[in-house]
């Protein structure tokens, strides 16, 4: 059987399976989960491997499932993946009514992509035609959200960092992946083989300590918002010695700002992300932030703790890969739908992209802002269906024929960083 009979059987058996596609991700949306919560979710994607005859590991970091789907000989193994969570957006129709989450950044589409994939790959019957295999990951926590909580559970030992894919390559989840394919929902009907790229970041917890007192006596104790105030006012005087080129972005919110009006606040907390488009600008960036808001503290006597969390880094591209999924994406929807890679977001399949050969690919279909409430999927065809053929056929083309193409593209990537310095770098940024 040669490739393009595979790609024809796999997209006719996502095909046959449209209305179940479409209804997982209607599922999810209707459902939403914030990072490494996203337990109702996971147990969706189960219970289609389950459907499937697939054998999976789950709770990997935390919620994340693996399922394997073994091809015919196993020179090499590609990953598949999707996002489980959600982003908080309480005024969206669908969020959750005691969180907020809201499914306005398109995962629930990932999840059902990534489905639609296994059903493709399953039910065709294509596998034991490839010379490799498939891993189908579902995994929690793209959001770099819920600072405070995450926090607690690497200060409980049960995640060290803030993204699921950084706790994937800590785990040694991608230790014998040789490629990974994934997409993401945006707005119009463009495809593009070329994610996010542009900027990453290093997380904050900012925590200011003061002194209760009632506030018709301030004079009796250390006001810890004034001090966050003169912080916040600190680092706006910051911005002017950031270059340009650095694109540094600096967006705090307070999460604590106190807790009676007649009681001088005694506790704040900030949560921000420090983003720039270097690491170099993003230590200098971030070594600036600090002592602006330390010197909060310092001029109303509080105290003034920081924790630095390590966010996301740059995206690296393998132009071998990124060829062949855009060679599937002009099959699927024509050259006229192409589009251009777009820049400024932030997410860990940056990360993986330093490890190995990567494309993060941007399927149109949706309308609105993302991680606003009027974000929604006016396009499933594209959004679900052709997102999910993507997927699928790449994965055909990459493990056809013994999986040369899968062997010759890590062959040919010059990957940045191993796991060892990758790991080390997210350490030197929590400094």
């Amino acid at each position: 059987m040669n490739v393009q009979e595979m790609k024809k059987l796999v997209c006719e058996a996502i095909d046959k399976n449209r209305d179940n596609i479409i209804g997982i991700a209607e599922s999810i949306f209707a459902e939403p989960e914030l990072g490494y919560k996203e337990f109702k979710t996971a147990a969706k994607v189960k219970k289609v491997f389950d459907e499937l005859g697939l054998e999976y590991q789950d709770e990997v970091a935390v919620t994340g499932v693996i399922a394997k789907v073994p091809g015919g000989q196993h020179n090499a193994k590609i990953a598949l993946m999707g996002e489980l969570d959600a982003v908080v957006c309480p005024g969206h129709r669908c969020a959750d009514p005691e969180t907020g989450a809201a499914h306005s950044c398109g995962h629930h589409a990932q999840i059902a992509s990534l489905m639609g994939a296994a059903y493709g790959l399953v039910q065709s019957g294509v596998m034991p035609e490839l010379g490799g295999d498939v891993a189908l990951m579902a995994v929690p926590a793209e959001e770099g959200v819920e600072l405070e909580y995450r926090n607690d559970l690497m200060q409980a030992g049960k995640i060290s960092f803030l993204g699921g894919k950084q706790e994937f390559i800590k785990l040694g989840v991608f230790d014998d992946i040789d490629a990974m394919v994934m997409q993401h929902t945006v707005a119009g009907d463009k495809v593009t083989a070329g994610g996010p790229g542009g900027m990453g970041f290093v997380a904050k917890i900012v925590q200011y300590i003061g002194q209760e007192s009632h506030a018709a006596s301030p004079h009796m104790g250390v006001n810890a918002l004034d001090a966050a105030k003169i912080g916040l006012v600190a680092c706006d005087a910051q911005r002017t010695t950031f270059k340009d080129e650095d694109g540094i972005r600096f967006h705090p919110i307070i999460t604590k700002g106190g807790a009676l009006v007649n009681v001088v606040p005694a506790f704040v907390q900030i949560e921000t992300f420090v983003r720039g488009r270097s690491i170099e600008a993003i230590k200098d960036a971030s070594f600036k932030i600090d002592r602006a808001l330390r010197a909060g503290a310092d001029a109303m006597g509080a105290e003034c703790k920081i924790f630095n969390l390590p966010g996301y880094l740059f995206s690296v591209e393998s132009p071998e890969l990124k060829s062949l999924v855009e060679g599937n994406i002009v099959e699927l929807v024509g050259e006229e739908r192409l589009g251009k890679s777009p820049s400024g977001f932030t997410t860990e399949a940056n990360d993986v992209s330093n490890i190995i050969p990567t494309v993060h690919a941007m399927v149109g279909g949706s309308e609105g802002i993302g991680h606003s409430s009027n974000y929604e999927i006016a396009d499933k065809e594209t959004a679900y269906i052709v997102a999910a053929k993507m997927l699928a056929m790449s994965a055909v083309d990459l493990l056809a024929n013994g999986a040369e193409k899968a062997i010759e593209i890590k062959k040919n990537f010059k990957a940045p960083l191993t796991k060892e310095t990758y790991l080390q770098l997210l350490e030197d940024l929590k400094k």
